[in-house]
């Protein structure tokens, strides 16, 4: 079968992502550590025997509409405004602290202002796959440590989608120098439109016909699908409205059921957007940027455990806590790689800060989750006193 089929393209990326994924668990690594490794394995830059990367990259993005969809359906308002009150000085300064040290070290790397801005924001942002996964159930729900955790990812996850905003809009040339503004006025607008179709349109049919689960579960694809269509003709990305769309429906009794029954076809399509981003890592580019990667992602695996324990110490007095939170939350994001992906294609950013971003997120998931499967409670814990589900 050639190279070219989708069918086969599908073989290769599955079959070799649970042969890795099985390598991963086995030495403790989070699972999309495997999907990048196999995209530069089978992609154009290594054995190319996956040939349309383009295809599959755009396929790929579903799986971040429905990453970010299923975030903000565990955004209820009421939550959400409670950690707002708790921890949003945390989440702003640390973003703050983050990105500056990051620009610092682009720049003085000898990078552009906008490159060393971009690359400053990515810093920002740590892992909610990781953060999420690498957390016991126990701890995740029932501990100070997970809600610690979990409020300051969800923060992040805000920031990171008013930043994205920011990319899409500041790329956007069809409208001018007033694209940003035009985007802030956009979405109030949407999130009010997608706040009353769910109230009358979505949520009655969902009372009428909650008793047909395969029809809930077309109606929350279709919603998602349609909300992220509507932001991206509206200017913003279709990654923001597959949030709003989300965070539209967290007040339904609903919502979680919803979330379950989304998660593996999330987990479809962000096996194809990590397998993306490896094959489309650019190993020609590895010299140029082997020594910034590694002295940024000591950077932040350093910085970010002790400001994050510094910041959270008014929220909690022990702290074994305050540091494990630290440490739990010191690599940067996927939302980190999609900024560059998004930032490169149009045109913002150069190939080598791009490379830069994706290399760091990388070296920081490998290295953050050894340190947290080595000595804190984790499903995947090397110590078996700290494995925990």
């Amino acid at each position: 079968m050639s190279g070219d089929s989708v069918v086969f393209s599908f073989f290769l990326i599955f079959a070799g992502a649970s042969i890795l994924a099985t390598l991963s668990l086995y030495f403790r690594q989070p699972i999309l550590i495997a999907y990048i490794l196999l995209g530069g394995i089978l992609g154009p830059y290594g054995f190319a025997w996956v040939g349309d990367t383009a295809l599959l990259e755009d396929v790929s993005h579903i799986g971040i509409m429905f990453l970010l969809f299923l975030i903000g359906l565990d955004m209820q308002p009421t939550h959400l405004l409670s950690m707002l009150r708790k921890g949003s000085w945390v989440a702003i300064a640390s973003s703050f602290i983050f990105a500056t040290t990051g620009y610092a070290c682009a720049w003085l790397f000898g990078f552009s202002h906008i490159d060393s801005l971009i690359i400053g924001g990515a810093t920002m942002f740590s892992s909610t796959i990781i953060g999420i996964k690498l957390l016991p159930t126990t701890v995740l729900h029932h501990k100070q440590t997970g809600e610690l955790v979990v409020g300051l990812l969800l923060l992040q996850d805000l920031i990171a989608i008013v930043l994205l905003i920011t990319v899409t809009a500041s790329s956007d040339t069809s409208r001018g120098p007033g694209a940003i503004a035009y985007s802030l006025v956009a979405l109030p607008i949407l999130v009010a439109a997608s706040l009353a179709f769910v109230r009358w349109v979505i949520l009655p049919l969902i009372a009428r016909f909650d008793r047909f689960h395969e029809y809930i579960f077309l109606l929350a694809i279709g919603w998602c699908l349609a909300c992220a269509e509507t932001a991206n003709v509206a200017g913003l990305s279709a990654e923001i409205g597959a949030f709003i769309g989300g965070v539209s429906l967290a007040s339904s009794p609903i919502s979680q059921y919803i979330a379950i029954n989304l998660k593996p076809i999330r987990d479809f399509f962000l096996v194809l957007f990590f397998f993306s981003i490896g094959a489309g890592f650019n190993t020609q580019l590895v010299a140029d940027i082997w020594l910034p990667a590694l002295l940024m992602s000591g950077m932040v695996m350093i910085i970010k455990p002790a400001v994050f324990g510094w910041l959270v110490k008014p929220l909690c007095r022990q702290q074994n806590t305050r540091w494990e939170v630290g440490f739990r939350l010191g690599q940067t994001s996927e939302f980190s790689i999609l900024l560059a992906t998004l930032a490169f294609s149009t045109e913002l950013i150069s190939e080598s800060a791009a490379m830069l971003i994706q290399a760091t997120a990388i070296v920081t998931f490998i290295a953050s989750s050894y340190l947290v499967v080595w000595f804190f409670k984790s499903p995947i814990a090397i110590k078996d006193h700290l494995r925990h589900d």
